[in-house]
Formats: C-alpha cells, structure tokens, sequence
C-alpha cells in the first residue's frame, strides 16, 4: 500500500518485486532511496564505484542516480522510498555509510520500523505522521555525513572519470548513441573510457550502458501496454527487429513472451 505522500518502506525482498532484476540491473529511480542493511553482505554499484557491503551499512541514492545492488538471498534490511521534490534536507550525492556504533544503528532501525509501522495503521493524519518520520531520517543521515570517519574517500582518476559516466547515463541511455559519443563528451577516448569504468566498477562502460537500457526496456515491457515497436523507438534502437534480437540475446526469449511474464 502507497502512501499518497508517496514515501514508503519496503524490505529488501519486497524492494526487487520478486524480479532479481529490477535491483541486480544498472539503473536509476525517480524517487531517493535510503537503503539499510541489517544482515548479510553483498556488492553495492552506486556512484560510479563498486563497493562491498555489510551489516549495518547505509546507503543513500538520491533520484536520478545511476545503481545496481547484488545483496543476496541472505541480506536483511529495508530501503525507505522519498520522492523527489520533497521539502526535506537530504544529501545531494550518492552516499555509502557504515555504521559501527550500536546506538547509532538502533536509532536508524527505530526510525524505519515507526515509519513502517504508520504506513501500515492506516490511522489519521497518516502522511503528516510520515513525512515527520522522513524528515528524521533526513537529520539521521546528515548527522552521520558529518562524522570524520565517513568523509568521503578520494578517487583516482579511473574513478572519478567513471563517476562522471555513470552521472551522465540516465539522461542519455535512451538516445542510442555509440560509446564514441560518451568518450567525446566526457573528453577521452571510447579505450581509456572503457578502462577506466572497468577498473572501478568491473564492469565495461558498455556493459553499464547495455543493463540501464535492458532494466528499463523490461520495465515497460512488463509495467505498460506499449507496443514492442514503440518502446524500441524510446529506447534508441534502429528498428523493431533490433530491439527483439537485443531482447532475446539478454533474456533468452522474446519481448512478447517476456511480456507474458516466461523471464
């Protein structure tokens, strides 16, 4: 059940819909995410690095930021959906924290489990209950920003040149430009581009580019009713045909049968 604030709570479960997919996949979300892990451990894509990550790690995903979480069956936790535009002070980029002080980490669970729980009760002023929850959760996450110990690292220059990729992705994945076009805005050569990317996130430049078109071609594929035709246009690809041989050669089946929910 949504709120009509739009701000929800989801575990890690309910977040991927059942589809490894929608999360495992690179791509970026039209609402912030806050993202707490309490068990297990996984890998983390998120503003152009890869990273491991553990029990107790916090991640922010402001809207519009490239991602891809590979948490596993045994990771806990719960990811907290804030849409954009709303009237609190969250951070501007992409964050990863881990938490070690146990006080810190209980504070963040209760504010979560409480936010859950008013989404759930269904009782009066409901959304102004939620945004109150969110708005502290906000306060958690700039406390924690302060902290010395959570300064972000610096980033050679594979990884700030990777950065800058992946920030310019979700604008641009859908206009079916060649990997050249991204080297030549960002300055490089397609080589040096595709080294770089590689070295901080083990993935090739067109691999990142390849998985935000398939995450977002799946979606509409499987969440409206446009035709196959209509969503290749979207996506950049030359023709019908092409979509559906992009289609079958990363999912194994075509867009009418994945449509039909067979993958």
């Amino acid at each position: 059940m949504s709120s009509a604030s739009g701000i929800q709570v989801r575990s890690l479960a309910q977040f991927s819909q059942g589809h490894d997919w929608r999360v495992q996949l690179a791509h970026d979300r039209d609402a912030h995410l806050l993202v707490w892990v309490t068990r297990g451990q996984g890998r983390v894509l998120l503003d152009g690095m890869r990273r491991g990550v553990g029990a107790h790690n916090a991640l922010f995903i402001p809207a519009g930021s490239l991602f891809a979480l590979d948490l596993g069956r045994q990771c806990i936790g719960h990811v907290v959906q804030i849409p954009d535009g709303s009237p609190f002070r969250l951070p501007e980029i992409p964050r990863h924290l881990r938490i070690r002080e146990v006080q810190t980490q209980g504070a963040l669970t209760g504010l979560i489990e409480a936010t859950l729980r008013e989404e759930q009760a269904g009782l009066a002023l409901k959304e102004d209950a939620l945004e109150a929850h969110a708005a502290l959760m906000s306060v958690w996450l700039r406390r924690q920003i302060m902290q010395d110990e959570h300064v972000p690292e610096k980033r050679n220059a594979a990884a700030r040149l990777s950065q800058r990729y992946c920030a310019l992705l979700p604008d641009r994945y859908r206009s079916g430009a060649p990997m050249a076009d991204y080297a030549k805005t960002l300055d490089v050569t397609a080589t040096h581009l595709t080294r770089a990317v590689k070295a901080a996130t083990g993935k090739t430049a067109a691999d990142l580019l390849t998985q935000r078109v398939l995450h977002e071609a799946r979606r509409l594929l499987l969440e409206t009713t446009e035709p196959a035709q209509a969503i290749a246009r979207h996506l950049g690809f030359g023709s019908a045909a092409y979509f559906t041989r992009f289609i079958q050669h990363h999912t194994g089946v075509t867009p009418s049968k994945l449509r039909g929910g067979t993958r």
